[in-house]
């Protein structure tokens, strides 16, 4: 074999390795059109002063009823329910030292969120409140029972007559998608390798979940990534077509480069861009 065909072979798979890892799913005008240029209220219209505490009934009526679509978070109580909590415990938010997991329904629903009459809700409870009203970013959390919860929340999500996408910071999560529902929308969340090793990851996953190395099983439509700079490879994703979505801002200028903004306790439009 001449040097020159050599030389043309490894410059082939020099760009056939990254392309073939970060290569996202390419999402069609139509599963894109509710989601793009749209700002997401986090967990719901929720107040700085936890009077309308995050992920309540209250957060996510109020952002219906603002014409925002909005994101939230799911999980399984120990029963198997899904609900509708982000931490994994609930101190921060019930005062109460237990994980979510841990407990029972009825005594999740016995808890208070942020010292309100508000309490923890069931996905099916905020799919019934909203009736389709607005498009919904769903996020799906990583426990013990991610096979089940997957299973859970799209038989739920299949109920909703409105539009709805999911997210997960576990590309296997997002993989199951993949293969289970190619019909949703499916986000990669992520952020930078920093973060991952302030939360306790080893430095080696940390650096293949920053730079969304595991593209190449979760294929997403979507990368949500936390506002500031984006690494390279998350750059060479998005220019391969993957939808450009950010978390969370607290400023309208976050909408510049971006297809779809997820905000918090500020008011934007409801959407930024022209349908």
């Amino acid at each position: 074999m001449k040097r020159s065909a050599k030389v043309g072979i490894i410059a082939g798979l020099a760009l056939a390795v990254p392309f073939a890892l970060l290569a996202p799913a390419l999402p069609s005008r139509k599963k894109r059109a509710e989601f793009d240029g749209r700002n997401f209220a986090h967990r719901g219209l929720h107040t700085p002063d936890k009077a309308v505490p995050e992920n309540s009934l209250a957060a996510f009526g109020r952002a219906a009823d603002a014409g925002y679509g909005m994101e939230l978070d799911v999980q399984l109580s120990r029963d198997g329910l899904v609900v509708v909590f982000h931490d994994d415990t609930l101190n921060r938010v019930c005062g109460v030292d237990a994980r979510v997991d841990a407990l029972d329904f009825d005594e999740l629903r016995g808890l208070s969120l942020c010292g309100t009459a508000q309490r923890i809700p069931l996905l099916g409870e905020v799919l019934e409140l909203l009736d389709g009203r607005t498009p919904l970013i769903v996020e799906l959390k990583t426990g013990p029972r991610n096979k089940e919860l997957c299973e859970k929340t799209l038989a739920l999500l299949r109920t909703y007559k409105g539009p709805v996408c999911i997210e997960s910071f576990n590309p296997f999560i997002v993989a199951w998608f993949r293969f289970h529902a190619p019909w949703l929308l499916r986000g990669q969340l992520a952020q930078p390798p920093v973060e991952y090793e302030k939360a306790g990851f080893p430095k080696w996953k940390s650096l293949l979940l920053g730079n969304t190395l595991f593209n190449c099983a979760a294929r997403p439509d979507f990368i949500a990534y936390k506002i500031g700079p984006r690494p390279l490879p998350v750059r060479f994703a998005e220019l391969l077509g993957a939808m450009r979505f950010g978390w969370t801002s607290h400023d309208p200028t976050s909408e510049r480069g971006r297809d779809a903004v997820i905000f918090e306790f500020y008011r934007p439009e409801s959407r930024y861009k022209k349908k």
